[in-house]
This record gives structure tokens, sequence and C-alpha cells, in this order.
């Protein structure tokens, strides 16, 4: 009886935590229309007019259009006095550090062969997995290898240069890769690769 129990249990936890990037997703579209709504509704009460709202609508639009822009060619001046501030507070400092290495991470800011996908043999000798290239330091290669079907969850584990097998693909391609189990595998030739 209580192997059926645990066996439920069990399923049910694989059950959430599958659901977790569609969670994400919707959390980041409620936010951005939260922020949106939020703009109009502070403009609307300040000017009864449909067209000041929807002019300081696009404005704000434009900004922070703009602060991406910014963000993605270099840095901006907005962002940098935010890091600035942030970096002075003792404990959220290391969480906003952590979390912005994460999303340049994603977002391909990274400009340390963060968007690069290789091959490792893992758990053991025989199986491949593909893995995501967050860091190198001289030869050893620091790995993010995620775990089918959410690839937010997995194993950070550093590996020798000469265990790893270079892949084409990009992250989204890795990450389609393992969203779907293997049923999407747009680089099926590089099996030909592994040993």
């Amino acid at each position: 009886m209580n192997t059926y129990i645990n066996s439920i249990i069990k399923k049910f936890l694989i059950g959430v935590l599958a659901f977790i990037p569609v969670a994400v997703i919707l959390q980041l579209l409620v936010f951005v229309e939260h922020i949106a709504s939020n703009i109009v509704v502070f403009v609307y009460g300040y000017f009864d007019s449909y067209l000041v709202t929807g002019l300081l609508f696009i404005f704000s639009f434009a900004s922070f259009a703009y602060v991406g822009h910014r963000v993605s060619i270099g840095r901006s001046f907005i962002v940098g006095s935010i890091d600035g501030l942030i970096n002075k507070i003792p404990i959220l400092n290391t969480v906003y550090r952590v979390t912005k290495k994460i999303v340049n991470l994603i977002s391909g800011h990274e400009q340390t062969g963060a968007r690069e996908v290789v091959y490792i043999e893992y758990p053991k000798e025989g199986l491949w997995v593909p893995a995501y290239v967050t860091n190198k330091e001289k030869n050893k290669y620091i790995l993010f290898v995620p775990t089918s079907p959410n690839p937010t969850s997995g194993f950070t584990i550093i590996v020798h240069e000469s265990r790893v097998v270079k892949s084409e693909m990009d992250i989204e391609e890795a990450t389609s890769f393992i969203i779907s189990v293997g049923v999407d595998y747009e680089k099926a030739h590089e099996v030909d690769k592994l040993n």
C-alpha cells in the first residue's frame, strides 16, 4: 500500500515539475501585462484623455525598448545605476547577480561561451547527453546538464575538455531536444560523432 501511495505522490510531483516551464512563461506574461495595464491606469488617472494615455504608453514602450537595445549592445546607464545600488545591499546582491547571470546565459548576452552546446558521457561512459557550457576555466568546462522533460532542473559538473564533444546545436535546439525527450532532434547526424 505504501509503495502505491509513494508511486502516486512521485507521479504527482513529476506532473507538477512538468508544468514549471509553462508557469514561468505565464508569470512573465502576467508580469508584462501587469506593468502595461498599471502604466495605462496610472496615466489615465491623471489625464482623462485617450490620446495622452496612448502617447504616454507608447513613450513607456519605447523607453523599455531603448533600454533593451542599450543592454544588448553594451551597457545602459539606467541598468548600470540599478546594478550599483543593488550591489551595495548585502543579501539582495547575491540573488540579483546570480539571477542576472542566468538571464544573460539564456538571452545570449554572456560572452563566456555560454551559448555553446556540447555532448558528454553522463552519468557513465557510453551514455551521451547534451549539456550547456556555462563557463570555461583553462582546460576545464563547467557544464549544466539539463534533465528531460524539464530543462530547468539538472546538474552542474566540471569536466576536462578532452571528455567533451562539441555540438552544432544552439541552445534553443538543445532545449527543444530535451523538452521533447529526443523527438525534436534537428542535428541527428551528430550521433555519428559519439563513440
